[in-house]
């Protein structure tokens, strides 16, 4: 996938919305809970439970309650005839390390156990520069998990922002491609692919999508998770 960084490589508005964010490794803000669990989901029968487990990208920050990655994830696969509810467990701020600290807790107060968790963490320790291999440490850590519990895997990736510099980029970028090899996962390179340099998908902190932007997200991301949920 090719990436335009001309919005990406902004440093100064990177760090500052760090702030913004959040960083609280185990509670999800109930503002963010509420507007992104989809609408009586409780009402709804369906046959797969999905985890949308990541930070603020999958939290819905600043969106509406239908406009998240999780309610937006889960019409697109009711358009493609599966019947599934998308559990939104992004909590803006997390660290790998903080996603880490709360997978199993999450995992363990589900309903049931997952057909499949889709994992989108990495941007905030880029954002922190964060040592690359403390989160490989972290994500490889999380994976195990799930492997342990054997549930499947949808993983998304991240790319350095180019303000960080070529030393930075080269010990984070092949993260997610090197750990969707090693376990098996399918891989969405970049969660930002194609969203990130429009004006017109982001929100004006322009580093979140807006709803459009989260769609074009979903549009790339949903036949992964179709498949991935095929038997």
């Amino acid at each position: 996938m090719k990436t335009n960084f001309a919005l990406y490589g902004v440093a100064l508005l990177l760090v500052q919305a760090l702030a913004a964010c959040g960083s609280s490794p185990v509670t999800v803000p109930k503002e963010e809970t509420a507007q992104n669990a989809p609408a009586k989901a409780e009402a709804i029968q369906y046959d797969k439970l999905i985890v949308a487990f990541g930070d603020s990208l999958y939290a819905g920050y600043r969106l509406g309650p239908t406009e998240g990655l999780a309610p937006q994830l889960q019409v697109a696969l009711e358009k493609a005839g599966i019947k599934a509810r998308v559990h939104n467990a992004g909590v803006s701020g997390d660290t790998t390390a903080a996603g880490k600290q709360r997978l199993t807790f999450v995992l363990d107060n589900l309903e049931k156990k997952p057909d499949l968790v889709v994992l989108g963490l990495g941007g905030n320790d880029m954002l922190r520069g964060i040592q690359p291999k403390e989160t490989e440490a972290n994500l490889k850590a999380m994976l195990d998990e799930l492997k342990k519990r054997d549930i499947d895997v949808v993983l998304t990736g991240m790319l350095a922002a180019p303000n960080l510099g070529p030393d930075y980029a080269n010990a984070f970028n092949p993260i997610f491609p090197k750990l969707a090899k090693q376990y098996g996962a399918p891989l969405y390179p970049f969660f930002l692919d194609g969203v990130v340099a429009d004006p017109k998908l982001m929100l004006p902190d322009n580093i979140h999508p807006n709803a459009q932007g989260v769609a074009k997200v979903v549009d790339g991301l949903a036949p992964l998770v179709e498949k991935a949920l095929q038997p």
